[in-house]
């Protein structure tokens, strides 16, 4: 491929050069009914798609690897290669086979990529599909995202790469654009579909004259983005990406507007990834919140529901009015009037798309056609139930025209591709029922044709047949082809027939022909015409899918709250969260048994609550069942709880569980004190903050120093609306030392051997571990536990020891010989032969300023005793 061209054929001469202009994606080379792909595109598209590698001749001496697809099968072939993050160029013949002297002219008509496909058989149906472009400029970062199926345009800015990070997993785009010399790759590490664009791609006064002309405006101030002067430089990039792969007019992306950050309750990475909201932690979708949340009966519903999962939102007066709707919608029971009539609007909003794209199919016009039929009944269901519902339902415009023309002109099941013909309506045109009747006409001249001529020649095995490659001809068999007339022209030559030509019928075959050609050119006209009825109508198309989507979500919320005995939550300018009766509403949909309900208080004079119990106590769920209730109450919906009462919160934190992070090179310790240091820097007292078992990665002494220090400065430094879950019973003694702090723990049983999980919050610490009736319960041998127990009492007389030279008023009795013997043979206790200096540096590092040195010295020898025990 890096010979001269002339030494190539003629036809491989076409093909390096259109190859050329797409030299990093696979080029699908339309040659007659299959696309081809040579040479190194064959070899990489024979490994991802599983087909056979070919040989085709020679060009320049060498011959020319070579593979196929079918182009009436090219839909799932492109779908599994977008899944893989690949992109195609689609090559298709443009000139006419007929007066081409040479190859066929060819050329490139769109370019199929994983974050700008529109194609429905391309499509993950219930989940949006971005193409996303990432800058920096000053520290600051931008994110610009697009989805194609829609038009939605947006962008934002983000103060750090941590930020940004976050908004990536937020919003799993499907294609990242960055520039050559982004400074922070290293978050993309886990993405596919990476694009490294020019960096002239992000220059602002290109974005802005892109996006103007985009727009047809000569400024951007409308759109109230003049001043996120980074995020326009990549929306710069992200728009001419768009034009450069479409390769036609986007009319459907027709404004941009900037995410402000301050208007959302922010989730973190971690979070999303701990609450599990659209993604397991196993990366499936089966038992998150929007498992069990959506069951909205059009795909378009069911992305927006997912996006307000993922950005909920801090405008109470926007909250309550989504309340209200699904309160009128439960209250009159119109629930199941209106979902069947939103069923059958179906994905309207990405069936626009294509209109707006000129690339959708009879089928789409056909479902659209169906869609617009429902907006009359859906509007006199939905109307007079709540005024913000009036509102919304007042920007459906009437559609009525266009639905009798789409009623006119496109018959009930249409062909699924334009070129198969037979999708315009008999009677629409007249012109085209002409064409129509002349090669419908066809069938009764061949009948009668056929029975003249077995009668005129006696020959009893004689018919008329047609097919693709020869046209009309007679058919003989061998048995007979004797008898043929000397006017027959022989034709074609079977192994038992011979078929046969003659004038009459090559006259009638170029007339018939010719009608079934002009039939098919004015059927393409007539549907073309179509969508030039529908384009200045766009705009008032997009806004009623906009208001369809967001009514199925409303009707689905009202659905869940019924069905699953959801209430309605309260929101109080006051600070806090109190929940009675709470439940998760995941865990309690796959419990065989009833859920547990439990509640939480949380208020400024008692914002941070240290959680004990056992392990599979419930803890985690406890936890997780209070973030999950407080983020659905800031999407508008109804909770799974006796009541609840939510005050202002800004952001979620969660620091749940512990993984390595291998792929950079993080150990489970790296990854957990990332996850924790993130949590204080940006943690404030409106936050819902959620530590689970910090500490655990590291030794007990270093692990306790921190979960303690952590503790207080969530208590004393942010005093965020904080649980914090742990095994270090220590911890326990903060309320007796912090204001605002108190202890709550999940209940257990315990009887000989076995352990009950009661799986209730309780006032006060758990008043002891369970670790070994865990570990039995867990099937750790008896042998093995036996041998616990007697370490466990050994432990327990050297901490009785221990706590008797701390009652000592002199500290050196601590370190008496005889307890330094033991310190030498226990070596489970060597931690306490720790220098003393070291420890009380630590200590003060992590103790209240209030207490006294004798205070904090005391507080060294409990602390060295309880380390170890």
């Amino acid at each position: 491929m890096t010979q001269n061209l002339t030494t190539h054929t003629p036809m491989m001469q076409q093909y390096l050069q259109l190859k050329a202009q797409n030299p990093d994606i696979l080029l699908f080379y339309r040659m007659g009914d299959f696309y081809e792909l040579f040479y190194d595109d064959a070899k990489r598209a024979a490994a991802l798609l599983d087909i056979s590698l070919t040989k085709r001749g020679q060009s320049a001496g060498e011959p020319i690897p070579m593979a196929g697809v079918p182009y009436h099968a090219v839909e799932g072939y492109l779908a599994k290669l977008v899944a893989l993050g690949e992109s195609v160029a689609i090559c298709e013949q443009i000139g006419d086979p007929a007066t081409s002297k040479g190859p066929v002219e060819r050329k490139v008509v769109r370019i199929v990529t994983p974050g700008t496909v529109s194609d429905e058989a391309l499509l993950p149906e219930r989940q949006d599909n971005l193409v996303a472009a990432i800058y920096e400029e000053k520290g600051t970062f931008a994110i610009a995202t697009l989805d194609m199926t829609s038009g939605r345009f947006l962008i934002s800015e983000l103060p750090n790469k941590e930020a940004l990070a976050a908004e990536l997993q937020r919003l799993q785009p499907a294609e990242i654009l960055y520039p050559e010399n982004f400074s922070a790759a290293t978050i993309l590490n886990n993405y596919k579909g990476l694009r490294r664009r020019p960096v002239w791609e992000f220059e602002l006064v290109t974005a802005i004259q892109l996006l103007n002309r985009q727009f047809c405006t000569q400024s951007l101030a409308g759109f109230g983005v003049e001043k996120a002067v980074i995020a326009l430089c990549a929306a710069g990039c992200v728009l001419h990406y768009a034009q450069e792969t479409q390769r036609t007019a986007l009319p459907h992306i027709n404004a941009i507007h900037l995410s402000q950050h301050s208007d959302t309750v922010l989730l973190d990475a971690a979070t999303r990834r701990n609450l599990e909201l659209t993604q397991n932690l196993a990366g499936g979708t089966e038992n998150t919140l929007a498992d069990v949340l959506d069951k909205c009966v059009t795909p378009m519903g069911s992305r927006l529901l997912k996006r307000w999962i993922h950005q909920p939102i801090r405008d109470c007066v926007k909250l309550q009015a989504r309340q209200q709707t699904i309160a009128a919608l439960m209250q009159n029971d119109r629930i199941a009037d209106i979902q069947p009539l939103l069923q059958q609007v179906g994905d309207m909003e990405r069936i626009l798309a294509r209109v707006a794209l000129r690339s959708a199919r009879p089928r789409d016009l056909t479902r659209l056609r169906t869609a617009l039929a429902q907006l009359p009944e859906i509007t006199k269901d939905a109307q007079n139930l709540t005024a913000s519902l009036d509102t919304l339902l007042s920007q459906l415009a009437d559609f009525s025209e266009l639905h009798d023309l789409l009623e006119r002109a496109i018959i009930d099941t249409p062909p699924q591709l334009i070129r198969d013909g037979g999708v315009i309506a008999e009677g629409y045109n007249a012109e085209l029922d002409e064409w129509r009747e002349l090669s419908a006409g066809a069938t009764q001249y061949l009948e009668n044709l056929e029975i003249r001529e077995r009668e005129s020649t006696g020959i009893d095995t004689l018919k008329i047949g047609f097919n693709a490659v020869h046209g009309y001809y007679i058919q003989i068999s061998q048995g007979q082809a004797h008898k043929a007339p000397i006017h027959y022209v022989r034709r074609q030559t079977l192994k038992n027939a011979e078929r046969y030509i003659i004038p009459e019928l090559k006259t009638y075959e170029d007339k018939v022909l010719k009608a079934k050609g002009a039939s098919l050119a004015l059927e393409k006209q007539l549907y073309d015409e179509l969508f030039d009825v529908m384009m200045p109508r766009l705009g008032e198309l997009q806004l009623a899918a906009m208001v369809l989507s967001e009514l199925d979500v409303l009707t689905n919320l009202a659905e869940r709250a019924d069905r699953l005995n959801y209430v309605c939550p309260t929101f109080s300018p006051t600070r806090g969260v109190n929940i009675k009766g709470g439940r998760h509403p995941v865990v309690e949909q796959v419990l065989k048994e009833p859920f547990i309900a439990n509640p939480v208080f949380l208020n400024a004079q008692r914002h941070l609550l240290i959680v004990t119990g056992p392990n599979m106590g419930g803890k985690s769920t406890y936890m997780r069942q209070i973030a999950l209730i407080t983020l659905m109450a800031y999407i508008g919906s109804f909770v799974p709880a006796e009541s609840a009462e939510i005050g202002p919160i800004d952001r979620i934190f969660t620091r749940i569980g512990a993984s390595d992070d291998l792929a950079s090179g993080r150990s489970t310790f790296m990854v957990e004190m990332t996850e924790m240091a993130n949590i204080l820097h940006q943690a404030t007292e409106n936050s819902l903050v959620l530590i689970d078992e910090i500490g655990r990665g590291t030794s007990t002494y270093d692990g306790l120093s921190l979960a303690w220090a952590c503790a207080e400065w969530l208590a004393k430094k942010t005093q965020s609306l904080t649980l914090f879950a742990t095994h270090y019973f220590e911890l326990t003694g903060l309320p007796n030392q912090l204001k605002g702090v108190a202890n709550v723990h999940l209940d257990a049983r315990e009887h000989n051997d076995t352990i009950a999980f009661m799986h209730t919050v309780q006032e006060g610490a758990a008043s002891k571990s369970y670790g070994l009736a865990v570990a039995a319960l867990a099937g750790v041998p008896k042998q093995v536990i036996q041998l616990a127990k007697q370490r466990l009492a050994h432990l327990e007389e050297i901490s009785h020891q221990t706590k008797q030279a701390n009652e000592h008023p002199q500290a050196d009795l601590l370190f008496a010989p005889d307890f330094a013997d033991d310190l030498q043979k226990n070596e489970a206790i060597q931690p306490l032969a720790t220098e003393e200096s070291e420890l009380e540096k630590a200590l003060k590092a992590i103790q209240p300023d209030e207490l006294t040195p004798k205070q904090a010295l005391e507080e060294l020898y409990r602390l060295k005793k309880l380390l170890n025990c």
